[in-house]
């Protein structure tokens, strides 16, 4: 029998959708909106529940939305429990991969990705470009077709076996097309984007980022994360600038991330966020693997049935796997954490019950189970969804 070992994966750009907020609106971890809107300086409720086909595609509309709904899912899916041993996040998903490593903080990550958005949108309306799929070619003759075009085309994406992102002007895009059909390729499909980004085109973005990423704070990862742009892991918080600056002209290794997750030991891949296009690519990339798609309060109870079995379909064993059975008491304002003084190990907690406060906040817990331990320290100052203890569940589901 084999253990469990969960690669959260982030989606970019593309991935947005009219009303994809929708069905966390009722749901705790909703709250994260109105941090976000604070901190970015813009409505990100108006972006997740009314904003238009047209208005999502905006480029700075599109990256804060998708980042935001990320991070939604991931306080979502650490309430339950749910704790990944890898990272990484596709394009502007290596923000939402970074945050959730601790790499970067909520608010950090937050003002890197307006700031991504508004300068990636000025490089976009500065230089007209576009991108477009190439479906069942080679990579190397992907990159073939686009070395023997006579303009400005270039791969933009490796993302999986037979599929390959091209990005340049759009003549360009038409003719490197023409070229990969005449080599082999099924298809070659438009993508709906106002740019042509990981290229070139993007260079007045990437000096633009340079400035806030030099102002941000990166910290050690708590799990490892892996690069878009050498799909490797980089412990040293003093790379990430680099890399993420480089990130904007250069290609992203999604496919070859990939394969390092599965060759690091990953065999559940979990897509947390607006769409499900990840998991169409790790199930097409890792044949075996488990993929599960996290993009609405109802996924949470199928994840947890999932995990329950392992990626063959066996029970995991009691110590095998942790993350069934086991749920976060979060933290639900800012301050200083005060636990009850009869909070104990193997204390039984019901759900609802008082279990510290956070300055002037309760703390109530949103599941029963036997304590395990606190994981915050009396009078420690906590920040919002920083989880606090956590508790061992008498069966599997939602509590």
């Amino acid at each position: 029998m084999s253990s469990v070992m969960i690669a959260f994966t982030f989606p970019g750009q593309g991935s947005q959708a009219p009303g994809m907020g929708q069905s966390w609106v009722d749901h705790p971890s909703w709250e994260l909106v109105a941090e976000a809107s604070e901190a970015a300086g813009r409505d990100v409720e108006h972006l997740l529940l009314r904003a238009d086909a047209d208005e999502l595609k905006e480029t700075r509309n599109s990256q804060l939305a998708t980042y935001v709904s990320s991070m939604i899912v991931l306080d979502a899916v650490e309430r339950i429990g749910v704790e990944a041993a890898f990272h990484a996040g596709h394009s502007l998903g290596e923000y939402s991969a970074l945050t959730a490593a601790g790499v970067i903080s909520l608010a950090a990550g937050l003002q890197l990705v307006t700031e991504r958005g508004d300068a990636m949108q000025a490089a976009a309306d500065e230089t007209v470009g576009t991108m477009a799929a190439v479906l069942g070619l080679d990579d190397d003759k992907v990159d073939m077709a686009c070395r023997r075009t006579d303009g400005d085309v270039w791969v933009a994406n490796y993302n999986a076996p037979g599929q390959v992102v091209i990005a340049g002007d759009p003549e360009s895009i038409s003719a490197a097309g023409a070229a990969a059909k005449e080599m082999g390729a099924k298809r070659v499909m438009p993508i709906k984007v106002g740019g042509a980004f990981h290229t070139p085109f993007m260079s007045p973005a990437r000096d633009r980022l340079r400035k806030a990423l030099s102002e941000t704070e990166f910290r050690s990862p708590n799990r490892p994360v892996y690069a878009n742009i050498d799909a490797e892991q980089h412990s040293d918080p003093a790379n990430w600038p680099q890399l993420l600056g480089a990130q904007l002209t250069s290609p992203v290794l999604w496919r070859h991330t990939l394969h390092a997750l599965s060759e690091a030991g990953t065999t559940v891949f979990l897509e947390l966020g607006p769409g499900t296009i990840l998991t169409g690519m790790a199930k097409r990339t890792i044949k075996g693997s488990t993929t599960i798609g996290i993009n609405s309060p109802a996924d949470l109870e199928s994840l947890v049935a999932q995990l329950a079995v392992g990626p063959d379909n066996e029970a995991t064993s009691d110590g095998e796997s942790l993350y069934a059975v086991e749920r976060l008491i979060v933290s639900p304002s800012t301050g200083p954490f005060e636990p009850l003084a009869a909070l104990a190990a193997g204390h039984q907690i019901e759900r609802g019950e008082l279990v510290g406060t956070v300055g002037d906040t309760e703390v109530r817990s949103a599941f029963a189970g036997s304590l395990q331990g606190l994981l915050a320290m009396a009078g420690e100052r906590v920040t919002t969804s920083q989880p606090l203890a956590w508790l061992r569940t008498d069966k599997l589901g939602l509590v």
